[in-house]
């Protein structure tokens, strides 16, 4: 382990034990350092690292604070280093996809409100042919399910992992013949499910729903 890493696994001790909590002001640079016996370019390193994953929170001119470990801002920093690898493992993230988005929409079946399924009705009958525009109400389709499962971890975490995929959704809009035809029909079915109340049916429909694009991406790059 390096000393960089060393002062990070000691912040995150710090902030698991309760030592520094949310919104808590880290001690003086020099102060901090001696505590976690490393030097102080050491401790920027590690610092400037959990800055980056939303851990700690750097203020110009007024010091450093532990963020506020809110779900969705971590996650808002998982969904940017995705980013980077869209290409190489956009079939990965949707296998990640495939495991949760069924377990959401089964939690939706069971808790959504009928003002909300009133609203993703009107995400399912587009009006728009526009491609991009399409995908866009895709994914306020999906994000509404996750956010109705009553699960605020599981709403972050598939919200980040919808903006990585979105080039794959808009290539297969173009590229394969009636993929949104096809899109709708399978939205309206998961929809039907959860106005039903039916977990188990909501569950498989969504698994299906994310099944067929990680094949036809699997074709794609075949």
């Amino acid at each position: 382990m390096s000393v960089t890493d060393d002062a990070i696994a000691k912040i995150k001790a710090m902030i698991i034990s309760g030592d520094l909590e949310p919104g808590s002001r880290l001690p003086r640079e020099a102060d901090l350092a001696a505590e976690l016996g490393v030097s102080r370019n050491s401790l920027r390193e590690a610092v400037r690292a959990l800055s980056l994953v939303r851990i700690l929170d750097v203020r110009q001119g007024d010091g450093t604070y532990v963020a506020s470990l809110e779900p969705k801002s971590l996650l808002d920093a998982m969904s940017f280093l995705l980013e980077f690898h869209q290409d190489d493992s956009v079939l990965d993230i949707f296998g990640v996809r495939r495991i949760l988005e069924p377990a959401a929409t089964a939690l939706a079946a069971q808790l959504m409100s009928e003002e909300r399924i009133a609203h993703l009705r009107t995400l399912v009958e587009p009006e728009t042919t526009s491609v991009t525009e399409l995908v866009a109400l895709d994914l306020e389709f999906h994000a509404a399910i996750a956010a109705a499962s009553g699960n605020k971890v599981l709403a972050s975490l598939l919200d980040s992992l919808s903006l990585p995929t979105m080039r794959a959704r808009i290539w297969r809009g173009i590229t394969e013949e009636r993929a949104f035809e096809r899109t709708v029909a399978e939205h309206r079915g998961i929809c039907d499910a959860i106005a039903a109340r039916d977990p188990e049916l909501a569950h498989a429909r969504a698994l299906a729903h994310v099944a067929g694009v990680m094949e036809w991406l699997r074709r794609a790059a075949g």
